[in-house]
C-alpha cells in the first residue's frame, strides 16, 4: 500500500532495481514501517489506512514481542499458552490476512470487490479480534 499510495520515486527505484549486492544495500535503507504508514496517513485514502492504525494499535506491540523473543515469548515458553491467548493471537493473525485481502482488493480497483472484502469481517467477525483487545 505504501509503493502504491505513497513512495517516492527514489524509492520504487530501488524496489525495482537488479537484484545484486549493491542494490540490496540501497533497499536496506528503506523508511521503517512507522514512517511509512506517516505517508499513507497523509496520501492513501481512509479506508486504506484504518485498517493499518487500528491494527497497529491493537495488535502490534504483543505480535512483536512473540516474534522478536520479548517478554511474551519468553513467559509463554515457561508458563504455557491459555486457550484465551491463543485464540487472541489466532484472531490477531486473521486481521493481518484481512489487511492483505483489503491491500489486494483495493489494488484490483474492483469497489465492489473492496466492499465484499470489508462485508466478510462483519460476517466473521467471530474470526477477528475485536476493537480494543490486546493480545497478552
Amino acid at each position: 500500500m505504501w509503493i502504491f499510495y505513497a513512495a517516492p520515486e527514489t524509492a520504487l527505484r530501488k524496489l525495482t532495481a537488479e537484484l545484486s549486492e549493491d542494490s540490496q544495500k540501497r533497499a536496506n535503507n528503506l523508511p521503517m514501517l512507522s514512517e511509512m504508514i506517516s505517508h499513507l496517513e497523509r496520501k492513501a485514502p481512509k479506508n486504506a489506512i484504518d485498517p493499518i492504525l487500528e491494527f497497529k494499535e491493537y495488535s502490534w506491540k504483543p505480535l512483536s514481542s512473540y516474534v522478536h523473543g520479548g517478554l511474551h515469548a519468553i513467559d509463554r515458553h515457561s508458563k504455557g499458552y491459555p486457550t484465551q491467548i491463543l485464540e487472541q493471537a489466532l484472531k490477531a493473525s486473521n486481521g493481518v490476512n484481512g489487511l492483505v485481502a483489503v491491500f489486494g482488493s483495493i489494488l484490483t480497483g474492483q469497489h465492489q470487490l473492496t466492499k465484499e472484502v470489508y462485508k466478510s469481517f462483519d460476517e466473521y467477525s467471530d474470526c477477528f479480534q475485536a476493537k480494543g483487545a490486546v493480545v497478552l
